[in-house]
């Protein structure tokens, strides 16, 4: 059975896909589909339960819940290509050094990964958060670090799994130098790996970069994002549960298709199952 034909037959991977796709198609088309401007307040009509006019309601300023829900996508879609960027670019490079060439560095460079390993990654975003400052920018970068090490151990452990392949040993006979070794033979058969755990990072950095906004550590005001969303609301659960319920249903919605695709992806590209 082919991988693509594996991940179709899986309807968890499936459901992941059509949550991840919709989010992607929301996110991208905010501009567009979006009723209103997300930051639109008006003070006549704040804490209105949904309806047709808003029918996610309104919250405490009088902006559309819906709207800025939207928005909200759009502004966690950036925030988890940033992070899944600086892991993949970082902790990658990083991982394929210590793992291809070993020795002194490979030691060098993982004792620093398990000294950020020793910290829960929510603790080293906050404290990265608070050197570097908050804003989007500041959310991006911090989670972004916190995702390092993690991308760097799972890029070791395929280079240390990979480089001593008959392929590989084959490219050293020929005289092949190390780092052309390490980027033609080496890191294209680590590309699966990675694939997956980016996949499933990308909801986990919505999750830690949502936490930084409930925390008012993360993107400011006025820009919706969904953790500073889900904080606003927080004060109105007993008259209006829908401006914190809404924001939360949409991060646990998105985490949990990201963590589905991942799952499914996983098990579509292992190669022991062909």
């Amino acid at each position: 059975m082919t991988r693509v034909k594996r991940l179709t037959k899986n309807r968890m991977a499936v459901s992941g896909a059509v949550l991840v796709g919709l989010f992607l198609l929301v996110g991208g088309l905010a501009p567009y589909i979006a009723p209103y401007h997300p930051e639109d307040a008006d003070l006549n009509r704040t804490l209105q339960k949904p309806g047709a006019g808003h029918l996610f309601g309104t919250d405490e300023m009088g902006r559309d819940v819906l709207s800025r829900v939207i928005w909200g996508a759009r502004l966690s879609l950036g925030i988890g290509v940033g992070v899944v960027s600086i892991g993949i670019v970082c902790g990658v490079t990083l991982g394929a050094l210590a793992g291809f060439w070993g020795g002194r560095l490979d030691d060098l460079l993982m004792r620093g990964v398990d000294i950020l390993l020793a910290f829960p990654t929510m603790l080293l975003a906050l404290a990265v958060v608070t050197v570097i400052g908050t804003g989007l920018l500041g959310a991006i970068v911090a989670v972004g670090v916190a995702t390092v090490p993690r991308f760097a151990r799972v890029a070791r452990a395929s280079v240390l799994s990979v480089r001593q392949r008959d392929f590989v040993e084959a490219a050293r006979a020929v005289g092949q130098r190390s780092l052309l070794i390490l980027l033609r033979h080496v890191m294209p058969n680590c590309v699966a790996p990675v694939l997956v755990f980016g996949t499933l990072y990308f909801g986990e950095a919505i999750l830690i970069s949502s936490g930084l906004g409930f925390l008012g550590l993360g993107v400011q005001p006025p820009l919706a994002e969904w953790g500073a969303m889900l904080s606003d609301g927080r004060g109105y659960l007993r008259v209006a549960p829908h401006v914190a319920t809404i924001p939360g249903l949409a991060i646990m919605v998105t985490v949990l298709g990201f963590n589905l695709l991942g799952d499914g992806l996983r098990d579509a590209l292992d190669v022991t199952l062909d």
